[in-house]
């Protein structure tokens, strides 16, 4: 046997076997330490601009379906990196989830090409009766089933071999913040929950409800309109973003117009009436009176939570009433002159980063 503390076995370079095998130790580690600084030092690169249609060339996109518990399809679209292969290891994945009134293509995929680049594996859906999910009437509210599409969606990347089940997160944008926070109550397969300019249509709902002049008159009309489609009338549509802008429209429509109905954004789902998108049907619409996301927060303590908002948002209440009501550990991040619509695709006020580092140290 080779007496290594003797130094009597020689390379042939003269010199002893166990100073060159140290050198040759230390000349590795001395590289790897090197190749992951300059991993982590490498500049992350984001779109500018509106970038809502952005199409990476960095990533694949898959389309797939699966079913919620109910026999719903909810389609979406995996999307993972270019350079990821499946025997390496089992990627991390983050759900994402689309603004009130739109579909995966707006909004969504932009932020999941974006995390996508930064090595996870994301799946954007379109919540049930939206988009190319199932689900009839179209554009029904049931924010019971919208909740469980993100649910359902962990359950989907449970059965895939390339997911690593225990890494699993969740991303709501608008309304979908809402419906995140609420899957989150009672998954503790989610690990970690970001929203991006949230919205509570519960308490949205509520106040509107709660004006003397027309509470009674919306539930009045919703009531009416349920007869209607009992006797086999066809549904009616409410809400949404404007189709023209006149001079009495108001500051909030502006801002969606601009996204909804302009190039900037604008998309119709195969078999959607362009008239209607982003418009709930009347006969639902006031079920998010019975939705309470903001109630029992703190049972998602003591997983991660990061709410990030505009501070020139009109919506930006809806995310400091979420991080009043949370649990530790949490953190409510402003994004400075950035209005609501701004955190859909306006991407040079977007914080790309600071979603990539929170969901970087959460998923480990």
């Amino acid at each position: 046997m080779p007496d290594l503390h003797g130094c009597k076995n020689i390379h042939p370079t003269g010199e002893p076997m166990h100073r060159t095998l140290i050198t040759a130790a230390l000349v590795a580690a001395f590289s790897l330490n090197t190749i992951a600084q300059n991993a982590k030092e490498q500049p992350m690169t984001f779109p500018t601009g509106y970038a809502n249609f952005y199409k990476s060339d960095k990533v694949t996109i898959q389309p797939v379906r699966f079913q919620n518990p109910y026999g719903i399809d909810i389609a979406g679209n995996l999307v993972l990196p270019k350079d990821f292969v499946a025997k390496s290891g089992k990627a991390k994945a983050i759900v994402v989830g689309h603004p009130l009134g739109a579909v995966k293509e707006q909004a969504s995929m932009l932020y999941a090409q974006v995390l996508a680049e930064q090595g996870f594996a994301t799946l954007a859906i379109d919540l049930p009766f939206w988009g190319e999910s199932g689900g009839s009437p179209r554009q029904a509210v049931e924010p019971t089933l919208y909740a469980d599409a993100f649910n359902s969606a962990v359950d989907y990347l449970n059965t895939r071999d390339d997911i690593d089940p225990a890494n699993i997160a969740v991303l709501g944008i608008c309304a979908s913040g809402g419906y995140v926070l609420d899957a989150a109550k009672i998954d503790p397969r989610i690990k970690a929950i970001a929203t991006v300019a949230m919205v509570d249509m519960g308490t949205v709902t509520r106040g509107l409800l709660a004006d003397e002049k027309i509470g009674a008159g919306i539930l009045k009309q919703a009531a009416e309109q349920r007869v209607i489609e009992a006797k086999g009338g066809k549904p009616v549509y409410t809400g949404g973003t404007v189709t023209e802008l006149k001079d009495d429209t108001d500051v909030m429509q502006r801002e969606f117009y601009a996204f909804y109905r302009t190039k900037r954004g604008e998309f119709t789902p195969k078999g959607a009436d362009p008239k209607h998108t982003t418009m709930p049907t009347l006969s639902s619409n006031v079920k998010f009176a019975n939705f309470y996301p903001l109630s029992d927060l703190d049972r998602i303590a003591p997983r991660p939570l990061l709410f990030i908002t505009g501070d020139a948002a009109q919506s930006k209440i809806f995310s400091e009433m979420a991080y009043q009501a949370a649990g530790e550990p949490k953190e409510l991040y402003y994004v400075k002159g950035a209005s609501h619509t701004d955190m859909y695709d306006n991407a040079d006020k977007i914080p790309f980063a600071k979603l990539v580092a929170f969901y970087r140290e959460q998923l480990q």
